[in-house]
């Protein structure tokens, strides 16, 4: 089968959840036999140098890139206030994408072009015109519904409008083009009763992101120590805004009650306010050289998010390794995880700091949730066995095409 990947940035470096998401599925269809090209936007924002890309990075067939300039700019962000068009989805629009996406289609026969989230939709137009492949469209997340979520937990009231603004209009995009697919790849349950609720009509399933298990399992160790991590991209609002939640609702409480406990935070891009923390027992690290080297470092893993939608990448990685992961409700949406078997669940100050406590006393307890979590992961969340479905269901839908 040959598979077109469109991407709105470059899965590489592994060090976010889309990136790990994207470059796990593609390597798991080059597995099974599959030819796969690559083509990506390579934004400012998130710039891969290409040429130095390791040896291992060899699942492609073929790797397009084009350069795009995604910044969020004060005048752009202003001007868009008196247009209809939704500034989120505007700042993935590319001449020069679009032109090497029809040079791509025009040169090569493609079973299947796979959009990867719904920034790539402006594009559909481009591929039915000089394609007759299946258009699937594999949504890592409900996209309107982070950022309602986002509004919503936001107090400064004039930028609570403007996002309120931002998000109606993503909102509207999002289901005028739902129907646009051929088929919708959700990574979650929850995601797909979310689109057919609204209104999607065409073929569905959910495939959740898988890890490549092997990679973390080899790697778990048993748990030492009471060290406390938090990784997660600074430049991805909901992570932000959960962290800092974090350190102002429950830190201060559970590490005057712990104070030989260090909370340590990770993330690439880290922003100033954080890199300059001076609070007792907090470590900033910044951007680390290896993600699962140091989630793997410290016994218990927090993920405190009040927005967002889809799967949270972060959370798989800590369970496949082992860690014992405290999560939201939110946060541990779409993992098919149970407070107290695999995971643990806090959604206020006061049941986090109740948790953590339990943690800190309760060692065999952290053990039997760590090693059910691990168990999870293998059973449900490898990488290979979601793409073999997915595969599957692509052809599945050719067979029936070509007897159409």
């Amino acid at each position: 089968m040959k598979i077109l990947q469109l991407c709105k940035k470059f899965p590489y470096p592994l060090k976010d959840g889309e990136s790990i998401a994207v470059t796990n599925l593609s390597k798991a269809f080059h597995d099974f036999g599959c030819e796969i090209t690559l083509l990506a936007m390579n934004t400012t924002k998130h710039y891969t140098e290409i040429e130095k890309l390791p040896k291992e990075f060899n699942h492609y067939r073929e790797i397009h890139v084009s350069d795009i300039d995604n910044r969020v700019k004060p005048l752009g962000a202003f001007a868009n206030l008196f247009s209809s068009k939704s500034y989120h989805i505007s700042r993935f629009e590319s001449k020069d994408y679009n032109a090497k996406l029809i040079q791509l289609l025009q040169s090569n026969e493609f079973d299947v072009v796979q959009l990867e989230t719904l920034y790539l939709t402006p594009y559909i137009d481009t591929i039915k015109q000089y394609s007759n492949a299946i258009v699937s469209m594999r949504s890592h997340n409900v996209e309107y519904e982070i950022w309602e979520r986002i509004t919503a937990n936001t107090k400064f009231l004039p930028k609570k409008w403007y996002l309120e603004h931002l998000t109606k209009k993503l909102k509207k995009f999002e289901l005028t083009h739902l129907n646009d697919y051929d088929y919708l790849v959700a990574v979650t349950d929850r995601d797909l009763r979310k689109f057919k609720k609204m209104g999607y009509k065409n073929g569905a399933m959910a495939s959740p992101i898988g890890l490549q298990v092997d990679r973390y399992v080899e790697k778990q160790i048993t748990l030492n120590g009471k060290d406390i991590s938090f990784i997660g991209s600074m430049d991805w609002l909901p992570n932000i805004e959960g962290l800092e939640w974090f350190l102002k609702e429950v830190w201060p409480v559970f590490s005057k009650q712990n104070p030989q406990v260090k909370f340590h935070i990770a993330g690439r891009n880290t922003p100033k306010w954080i890199s300059n923390l001076d609070l007792a027992n907090v470590v900033v690290h910044g951007e680390v050289p290896d993600a699962i080297e140091f989630i793997q470092k410290y016994p218990i893993t927090v993920v405190p998010l009040f927005s967002g939608s889809g799967m949270r990448v972060k959370i798989l990685e800590g369970l496949a390794l082992g860690r014992v992961v405290v999560s939201t409700t939110v946060g541990k949406e779409g993992i098919e995880a149970n407070h107290g078997e695999q995971i643990f669940v806090a959604d206020t100050s006061d049941e986090f700091v109740a948790v953590l406590n339990d943690c800190m006393k309760d060692l065999p307890l952290m053990q039997t949730v760590a090693d059910n979590a691990v168990a999870l992961i293998k059973d449900k969340y490898d990488h290979k066995d979601n793409a073999r479905k997915l595969l599957e269901k692509y052809k599945s839908i050719l067979l029936s095409d070509a007897y159409s």
